[in-house]
């Protein structure tokens, strides 16, 4: 590519993590952008991850990753407790980082986060890609737009079937736990209604309950919390539910729209509006809500195109995390060393 604002970005990948083949690989074969580098703890790992999705080399560690001159953005998908530290050592070292979420494992963390992002001078985005599809933009624009009145109540529940016992989501150590894993999707869905509802919710309450055999850690979490406006909402989340359950449902004082699996559109892109003229179903499109966030995060760095997500927003979606868990009878999630 000749224009510099379409250069392909130069991406790095912290280990082999299967969420990435989704993530990323898809995404950067669709719009062009190359994967020059891949480091795992296990190099074979790491070599079979290349061999199978094309990444042009295996560097030997995470931090010879973070020393090649060719990667300028870094890929963190790495299990929770280890976002916070590789985060800022990829900022540290100069680096464009994606990050999944959460951005750390807690508040005090994500503040050292957006300080090493202002440091540094490079972009830091938490991987909220929900937010770039057109599934969630739709519902704002009705929102937007009145027909659904004033807004009343939101209502976001993150559920899945559990996963092994063994999966690092059930480690305490490792930053696991439900509104990690699911829980912030449902909090950062109801931060983002703040433009519409008065400013940014409060928590009131939360419960949640223990994982049996992994003291510490939340199998479920259900928040209310309230809009500055009066609106009211709920965020809930599960990680040993019956099925999978991704929906984010908005009422308004003249109606509500509703959509049932705003975190993986492609699964489902409906969103169904309800009002006192009828009911109708817009479909949105089935293009993955990852190759959107690539999109966006490329057309930031490549045009300086406005980036809705910033270590700001991740700072105050993982303090309410915190204090969610508080809320609940947890403790917000210890750091992890490396």
């Amino acid at each position: 590519m000749s224009d510099p604002g379409r250069e392909p970005l130069r991406i790095g990948v912290l280990g082999a993590a299967r969420i990435t083949e989704l993530s990323l690989v898809g995404p950067a074969r669709t719009t062009g952008h190359r994967l020059v580098a891949v480091a795992a703890r296990d190099r074979s790992r790491a070599e079979a991850f290349a061999d199978e999705h094309d990444v042009e080399r295996v560097v030997d560690s995470y931090t010879d990753l973070l020393a090649d001159p060719e990667v300028e953005v870094v890929y963190n998908p790495l299990a929770n407790g280890l976002h916070g530290p590789w985060n800022l050592a990829a900022l540290a070292a100069g680096k464009h980082v994606l990050s999944e979420k959460p951005s750390a494992s807690n508040a005090e963390e994500a503040a050292e986060v957006r300080e090493a992002a202002a440091k540094s001078g490079t972009v830091f985005m938490e991987a909220f890609h929900y937010l770039f599809h057109p599934v969630t933009r739709r519902l704002h624009e009705i929102l937007e737009s009145g027909e659904l009145g004033e807004l009343q109540r939101v209502e976001t529940l993150v559920a899945i079937p559990a996963p092994a016992d063994s999966d690092p989501r059930w480690s305490l150590t490792l930053a696991g736990g439900a509104v990690m894993d699911l829980g912030c999707y449902s909090l950062h869905a109801v931060r983002m209604l703040a433009p519409w509802a008065g400013g940014a919710p409060r928590l009131v309450s939360a419960r949640g309950g223990e994982r049996a055999g992994a003291p510490g850690v939340d199998e479920w979490l259900d928040a209310e919390l309230e809009f500055p406006g009066g609106a009211t909402a709920s965020a809930r989340c599960h990680m040993a539910y019956g099925e999978l359950e991704m929906s984010c449902r908005i009422v308004g004082s003249r109606g509500e729209a509703f959509a049932p699996n705003f975190v993986l559109p492609h699964r489902d892109d409906r969103v169904v509006v309800r009002t006192p003229e009828g009911e109708r179903t817009e479909r949105l499109g089935t293009r993955s809500s990852y190759t959107y966030q690539l999109e966006a995060l490329a057309a930031h760095i490549r045009r300086d195109t406005p980036l809705p997500l910033d270590a700001d927003d991740a700072l105050a979606t993982m303090s309410l995390i915190d204090e969610s868990y508080r809320a609940a009878g947890f403790e917000p999630r210890p750091r992890t060393a490396l």
